[in-house]
């Protein structure tokens, strides 16, 4: 079916009303539905975690406290996605960005993809050449994008898993190292990618790195382990605050 045919009333290849179909109900029936179907995965996974946590040696209360630590860490990546969201409203729509930004994809990659979108149109994303046919092709260019990483993962988690186990009988002590250790791989090459953009971004990775190291030394000196819960969301607070006084200066 044809967007047109779903909201004759607004529709016009030319119109840089982007709104107009941005917000159309059409949309919103669709970022309903992926909201629902993220909200059915977590229950999944929650109850999975918990009837699997005896097997592993877990309590009950250590999977608590894990689902505490994990709703607590999300806060602070929560609300730099929430902040740059807002701004994309207007060029997006609400929908849109509860989506493709809110709950699936990554605020620089969907952006990319849509600004290469709309180049590609000749138009400039959010500029005056930004009409609701580019609109429609820049939010295919980003769903497209977002299909195929859940889609490679699909593919790819089976092949991981077979290479897991083969590892695992082989010396099952590499695995307690191998994800700890892409975990900090992978965050320190995003974390060291940003070093070079300006010197705030330098204040804002050494401050939060230094936060973070404190409070799990206090967390282990004072065997608190709410301490190391609340940390990562502490330490973006903190870092935030430290890098806004510093370009204040």
């Amino acid at each position: 079916m044809k967007l047109s045919a779903a909201v004759p009333a607004v529709v016009d290849n030319n119109s840089t009303d982007i709104l107009a179909v941005a917000n159309s109900p059409i949309l919103w029936a669709c970022a309903i539905g992926v909201f629902l179907v993220i909200v059915l995965q977590s229950l999944i996974y929650m109850k999975a975690a918990k009837t699997a946590a005896p097997h592993t040696g877990m309590s009950q209360e250590d999977v608590s406290t894990s689902f505490k630590a994990g709703a607590i860490s999300a806060l602070g990546p929560s609300l730099a996605v929430v902040l740059v969201a807002i701004a994309l409203l207007t060029v997006f729509g609400t929908p849109a960005v509860l989506v493709r930004i809110g709950l699936i994809g990554s605020v620089s990659y969907e952006t990319a993809a849509a600004a290469i979108a709309a180049k590609s149109a000749g138009a400039e994303l959010g500029g005056p050449t930004y009409t609701q046919a580019v609109f429609g092709l820049a939010l295919a260019a980003m769903s497209l994008g977002g299909a195929m990483w859940m889609i490679a993962t699909l593919i790819l988690t089976p092949l991981l898993k077979r290479g897991d186990s083969a590892l695992r009988k082989v010396n099952p002590a590499v695995m307690t190292v191998v994800p700890g250790a892409a975990m900090i791989a992978a965050f320190m090459v995003l974390g060291i990618g940003e070093l070079p953009k300006s010197a705030l971004h330098i204040v804002a990775f050494a401050s939060s790195a230094v936060i973070m190291t404190i409070l799990m030394l206090l967390a282990r000196w004072l065997q608190a382990s709410w301490i190391k819960e609340w940390a990562l969301g502490i330490a973006i607070l903190l870092s935030l605050a430290i890098t806004y006084f510093a370009g204040r200066i």
